[in-house]
């Protein structure tokens, strides 16, 4: 029988993948993503799967160098808590989160945290709150940075400042993206066809590090964002039908 939750490590991703886009390995968005994790390993990343045919990932990493826009130093941060099919409701999500939360403790670090929305594919406020967790911080729309502390340090924060972000990208389209995520090449993608088919300007401005997320992303999101002539669209796929509504055409 194998092991019920698999560490995955630099050494033996390519054998077990990552979960995500497990059936598309020879896509862009999948290759990226694993480039971007062998990057991470050195800087603490874990990543943790079910194993035994279950279905679920988590995916964390020390505060300081967490892919979303937040202020969290000494903080593990979760990037990813997903239990997807028939693996959902037997507390195998419960059973990730704890090795996160052991493993913050091992370090000594201050406690977990995690962005939650209901909005985009992000844990649900509700289950981590069952687990110990309150909300220390909002941001627009439904952005929560939730914590489960374990002192009294100084709580996380978001970086905020989001409409100045959006400003700085001027006019135009600009799709604001990161390997974070595999799943994101197709909105990419359709973004620029639409761009392409409005005759708008438009341009890819990939954040290539932890620092570049804090500083640039207008979104509490991180790892995708659509602005237009300065002003946030969206942080999540659109249809192309949703995409020109939203510009306004």
């Amino acid at each position: 029988m194998g092991k019920k939750i698999i560490d995955v490590n630099e050494a033996d991703i390519e054998e077990t993948g990552f979960f995500c886009y497990m059936s598309k390995k020879k896509t862009i968005g999948y290759k990226n993503k694993l480039e971007w994790l062998k990057s991470r390993f050195s800087e603490g990343m874990k990543l943790k799967i079910l194993g035994e045919g279950k279905r679920g990932v988590i995916e964390y990493i020390p505060g300081e160098h967490a892919w979303r826009p937040v202020k969290a130093e000494g903080y593990m941060f979760i990037h990813c808590l997903w239990v997807v099919g028939k693996s959902k409701g037997n507390g195998y999500a419960k059973e990730l989160l704890n090795e996160c939360i052991k493993d913050a403790r091992k370090l000594k670090m201050k406690g977990v945290a995690m962005v939650t929305s209901e909005k985009v594919w992000l844990m649900s406020k509700k289950f981590l709150v069952l687990q110990g967790f309150e909300s220390v911080d909002k941001a627009p729309p439904s952005f929560e940075l939730m914590v489960n502390k374990f002192d009294n340090s100084n709580l996380p924060s978001f970086t905020g400042n989001w409409e100045k972000k959006a400003e700085r990208f001027g006019s135009g389209l600009t799709v604001i993206q990161t390997d974070q995520c595999p799943y994101i090449d197709d909105a990419v993608k359709l973004v620029l066809e639409v761009g392409k088919e409005i005759d708008s300007e438009c341009s890819i401005c990939k954040l290539e590090s932890s620092q570049d997320v804090r500083d640039l992303t207008p979104s509490a999101y991180g790892t995708f964002s659509i602005v237009y002539n300065g002003r946030l669209l969206s942080y999540h796929y659109l249809t192309r039908k949703d995409l020109l509504k939203q510009i306004g055409k």
